[in-house]
Formats: structure tokens, C-alpha cells, sequence
């Protein structure tokens, strides 16, 4: 029966069904495949565009970079390249003091330090430090010989100066400048009211200011003091064959007194206005080279400095090293229209 069954024929409906039915099939699998053969090659496509795109981008940037950096290269090669600056020409140092006006003040420094160094342990004789420094020098009498030798130069410098005052153009001008005048009270004020924060403006000195002024009279002041009484007790016993007592006595306690005074205006008062104040910290070399600079007389003494400014022979003085410029003369002013037709008519005129 089952040979039968396998030899009966197929009928046609069926066999067309079943060609249907695997046509069917064929026709998905196609699709499929093609569809994923699609999507595999739509893929390596997308893949191959991305990294075009990055490689493009990248490219970009790379390039921006070189430019960047070429740029800078360029700029940096063409500062090195290009020729340094002219250095400044050195400041213009104006002349302050002569030399006989430095050699005056050398001779009153010395004179001065040797007073205090010597004077000061003979004061306090009984202090352990004038024991130390008589030790030093060889006794009392040893130091009171170097204090008078101080004192004879003390008093060589004061004569000198008095003479400098009268015989010298220098002195003349320096002792008128060196006056008290009512500016001076102005002045005074007008740095009290700047000290206080009343005022942006200092005043404008000159040649001295009020503070020069004061040292220099004090100065007066203590040589009349110091050099009256030194030798009331240097020559003591001539001195009482002309003077009471108690002038002696008064004598002793002045020059002591006004000696310790001396020194702490000196020390305190002149030194710091003068050196140890920060504008100059820790030395004012003009003292011994008699200059300051351009810049500082300016600041410090500006009616001074206009005056040697409009002076011939300060002017045209240029900086060493600096080239010379000759001086512009200007150009002559055009005669007024008056003049000119004047002149033209009388050009005219045979």
C-alpha cells in the first residue's frame, strides 16, 4: 500500500502549491540576503564617510596649528631681529657746590667728629667707655690735646668762612641766599599743611630751603657758643685774670651743654635730612662731588633750577656723549602790515 501511495501522482493544485509555497520561500531569502548585503555595504559606506570627515576635520586643525605657531615663530624671529632700543642718555649732573664750598664743609666735618669723639668721654669722664677710650689714646691729657686740635680747626674753618663771605662772588651769593626771608614762613607753612594732608602741592624752594637755612645759622650759633667758651677754658687762668668766677662756671656748663646738643643735631637732625632719609639712604654724595642730578634739582629746588635753566651758559649743555645740537635760532617776526606796505612803496619809489 505504500508503494501505492508513492507512485500515485501528484495532483496539480497541490504541485502548484507547493512551487508556490518555495518560490515564496526563494523570493524571502533573496530579500534577506540582499537586504543584509545592503545594510554591510550602506555601513562600510557611513564608515568610510565618518573617517573622511575626521580625517578632513583633523587636517584642519593641524593646519590652523601650523599657521598659529608659523605666526609666532615669525613675530618672535622679527622682535629678536630688529634693532635693540637706544639706551637712554645718562642723566645731566648740575653743579651745586664749588670746591671751596666742599673743602669748607670737609674741614667743618672733621673738625666736628674730632670734637664729639673726644669731647663726649671728657664729659663723662666717669663712664666706663671714656675709661676704654682713654685707654685707647693714651690718657686724658692725649685726648685733651686731639680735642684742641679739633677745636683749632674749628675755628680756622669759621675765620675762613667769614672771610669767603666777603672776598668771594660764591660767598656773597650763598651768604643772600642763605637770609631769612618772609618766604621762608610760607614755605614753612605750606610743608606744615602738606605733612597734615591739607595740601597736594610742597612748596617750591630755591637755592636753600628753610631747613638748609636753619642748619647753616645754627651752625653760627653753635660756633659763637662753643668756640667763646672752649677757649674761656682752654686759656683758664688768663680768662680770670678779666672775668669773675661764675663766668667760668657758665662757661664749663655751656660748652658741655651746647656740645651734647651739637652732636645730637648733628647725628639726629643733620644726618638724617641729609643722608639717612630714604630719598638718599644710605649716603648723599653731594657733599663731595658738589652735584645732583638734573632730575633731583628739579624736585627739590625748582626756582633754582628754572634760574639755571635760563642761564647761557647751563642751556646748551648736553649730556656726555650725546650728540650736539645746535642751537634753532628763531625765526624773525614779520614787520606789521603798516610797516610792509611802508617798505614796499618806498622799494617802488625811483
Amino acid at each position: 500500500m505504500d508503494a501505492q501511495r508513492h507512485d500515485r501522482p501528484v495532483a496539480p493544485e497541490v504541485e502548484a502549491g507547493l512551487r508556490e509555497s518555495l518560490k515564496r520561500e526563494l523570493e524571502g531569502e533573496i530579500r534577506r540576503a540582499l537586504e543584509a548585503e545592503l545594510r554591510e555595504e550602506l555601513s562600510q559606506e557611513l564608515r568610510e564617510r565618518l573617517v573622511a570627515r575626521l580625517k578632513a576635520e583633523l587636517a584642519e586643525e593641524i593646519q590652523a596649528r601650523i599657521t598659529r605657531v608659523k605666526a609666532e615663530l615669525e613675530a618672535e624671529i622679527l622682535a629678536r631681529a630688529a634693532p635693540l632700543p637706544a639706551p637712554a642718555p645718562p642723566p645731566r649732573e648740575l653743579e651745586r657746590f664749588s670746591w671751596n664750598f666742599r673743602a669748607q664743609h670737609m674741614v667743618l666735618l672733621a673738625s666736628c667728629l674730632i670734637l664729639i669723639i673726644t669731647g663726649l668721654p671728657l664729659k663723662f669722664h666717669e663712664a666706663r667707655f671714656s675709661q676704654i677710650f682713654f685707654d685707647l689714646v693714651g690718657g686724658v691729657q692725649m685726648s685733651t690735646l686731639i680735642h684742641r686740635i679739633g677745636a683749632v680747626g674749628l675755628i680756622g674753618v669759621g675765620v675762613y668762612h667769614l672771610f669767603y663771605l666777603v672776598a668771594a662772588r660764591e660767598g656773597r651769593r650763598n651768604f643772600w641766599e642763605l637770609l631769612p626771608w618772609p618766604k621762608d614762613v610760607t614755605d614753612f607753612f605750606q610743608m606744615l599743611r602738606y605733612f597734615l594732608g591739607k595740601s597736594d602741592e610742597k612748596p617750591r624752594f630755591g637755592r636753600f630751603s628753610y631747613v638748609e637755612k636753619f642748619d647753616y645759622w645754627a651752625v653760627y650759633w653753635g660756633m659763637v657758643i662753643m668756640i667763646g667758651s672752649g677757649l674761656i677754658l682752654w686759656f683758664l687762668e688768663t680768662s680770670l685774670r678779666f672775668l669773675p668766677k661764675f663766668a667760668a662756671d657758665i662757661a664749663r656748663e655751656a660748652h658741655s651743654d651746647e656740645g651734647l646738643l651739637a652732636t645730637l643735631a648733628i647725628i639726629i637732625w643733620h644726618f638724617y635730612n641729609v643722608h639717612l632719609n630714604p630719598e638718599h639712604f644710605p649716603m648723599n654724595w653731594t657733599w663731595w662731588t658738589g652735584t645732583v642730578s638734573e632730575e633731583e634739582m628739579g624736585m627739590r629746588h625748582p626756582l633754582e633750577y628754572e634760574e639755571l635753566m635760563g642761564s647761557p651758559a647751563i642751556r646748551p649743555a648736553v649730556p656726555v656723549g650725546a650728540p650736539a645740537v645746535a642751537p634753532v635760532t628763531p625765526p624773525a617776526a614779520a614787520p606789521p602790515a603798516g610797516k610792509r606796505v611802508t617798505e614796499a612803496a618806498e622799494r617802488s619809489t625811483p
